[in-house]
């Protein structure tokens, strides 16, 4: 059978994709696994009993079921979680929102790729326009949720080494160049997958750029604050009507609850809230029903700061340590400074083959990890920068002996790689 254009793109193996088919692939599979590869949060016991109990409530209270299972929420999303959550950033920020700057979609996967839409592709003018990602790498999620060929474009970054095998890529605002194909900025704060959390000063500039061009500054939160606040820096939450704040239940310890949150000028809301209706008549209940009273007490400010993001960060320094540990002197290699998320972006200089091939091995030998080389969207294919292909992502998430033996089996690896091409 003759299938769309549109079948045919979501038919290739896109990076996510890809991603996700082997998490799949290797929970089902018979080999055992160390899973550093994607992006499931941590089994945080304080986290899951705290839920477990508001679960409890849920179940218990046969007027919140029937609401719960029983009753589509309009396609802005679920009326009351609106309120609770609009209420407590007005309290907390003293942003001065209302009910129609807010609306949720099931997943932020969802949130982007109809933002991307959105800002992207043929105008009505006949005109065509991109989103720029003022700094390469950033999240692979991104790369194939544009309908369009050329839906992005990048910079690359400026690396700053901070010490022998600490590294940090710094925003270059001299090769920032906007224009009127710019309909969009967009950053991940924590930068996924680097850990790199841009400075408020940084976020300040580029808010100035869209300010001056008359665009969206699409913030995506995923990871950072107000919640599930994986920020292990100095970072100050920001919202004007400028900017498109995107945030998740996701890495709180929810990600199968699939409850994304776009905070944004109201015709922005009303877009997408018009495109739920399209696409899924109205989003999901259960992860706003759930949340709702940490939400309406703040308690899931202080679940986030006092909790989570203590347990994440020890995780992190654990896991640096070990990367100290195993791989020494023996061979080069770099560590992106961690300033947030869950994730260490390694860099191998002069790696004598691809973080792919490299990406292939460790599978072979029970590690999954995710090859950096699918996390530079909109940089040219042809672009001549070897350090794309010398970059891997992986997770500290999961249990920390897992973690550390998943590191040592890298280390071995790389060294491996090195000694075969006689660079030491």
């Amino acid at each position: 059978m003759k299938m769309t254009a549109f079948a045919e793109k979501f038919s290739q193996q896109a990076g996510i994709n890809s991603l996700m088919d082997d998490l799949g692939k290797a929970m089902a599979g018979d080999q055992p696994m160390i899973m550093m590869g994607g992006g499931n949060p941590g089994h945080f016991p304080p986290v899951q009993e705290r839920l477990g109990e508001e679960l409890q409530k849920l179940a218990h209270d046969p007027e919140a079921v029937a609401r719960l299972i029983g009753v589509y929420d309009a396609p802005q999303g679920e009326a009351r979680f609106i309120r609770a959550l609009k209420d407590l950033l007005n309290e907390t920020y003293g942003w001065g929102l209302s009910e129609e700057n807010i609306a949720l979609t099931n997943g932020s996967q969802a949130a982007f790729f109809m933002l991307f839409n959105f800002f992207a592709g043929e105008m009505p003018d006949g005109s065509r326009r991109q989103i720029l990602l003022p700094m390469a790498p950033e999240y692979l999620g991104y790369a194939d949720a544009g309908l369009g060929p050329d839906t992005f474009r990048s910079v690359r970054p400026r690396i700053d080494m901070l010490d022998a095998h600490t590294f940090k890529y710094r925003l270059d605002f001299e090769e920032l160049a906007l224009d009127e194909q710019v309909g969009a900025l967009c950053v991940s704060r924590p930068t996924n997958p680097t850990g790199n959390v841009l400075t408020d000063e940084e976020i300040g500039r580029l808010h100035g750029l869209a300010r001056a061009w008359d665009i969206p500054l699409i913030v995506d939160g995923a990871y950072g604050s107000p919640f599930p606040e994986l920020i292990y820096t100095r970072a100050r939450p920001f919202w004007d009507e400028q900017v498109i704040l995107c945030l998740s239940l996701s890495k709180l310890g929810l990600p199968a609850v699939r409850t994304g949150i776009v905070i944004a000028a109201p015709e922005v809301i009303r877009a997408l809230s018009g495109t739920n209706a399209i696409l899924n008549l109205a989003t999901g209940s259960f992860g706003p029903q759930l949340t709702e009273g940490l939400v309406r007490s703040g308690e899931i400010l202080s679940l986030s700061r006092d909790q989570v993001r203590p347990w994440y960060e020890a995780k992190m320094r654990k896991a640096v340590a070990v990367l100290h540990e195993a791989f020494g002197e023996a061979c080069p290699w770099s560590v992106h400074q961690p300033e947030g998320a869950m994730f260490l972006w390694l860099w191998f200089p002069g790696l004598p083959i691809t973080s792919h091939e490299l990406y292939q091995r460790l599978k072979g030998k029970g590690v999954l990890v995710v090859s950096g080389h699918y996390f530079f969207p909109g940089l040219p294919d042809d672009e001549d920068w070897p350090h794309r292909h010398e970059c891997l992502r992986v997770t500290y998430s999961q249990d920390d002996e897992a973690v550390a033996e998943g590191l040592r089996v890298i280390a071995e690896e790389v060294r491996q790689c090195y000694s075969d091409a006689g660079v030491r």
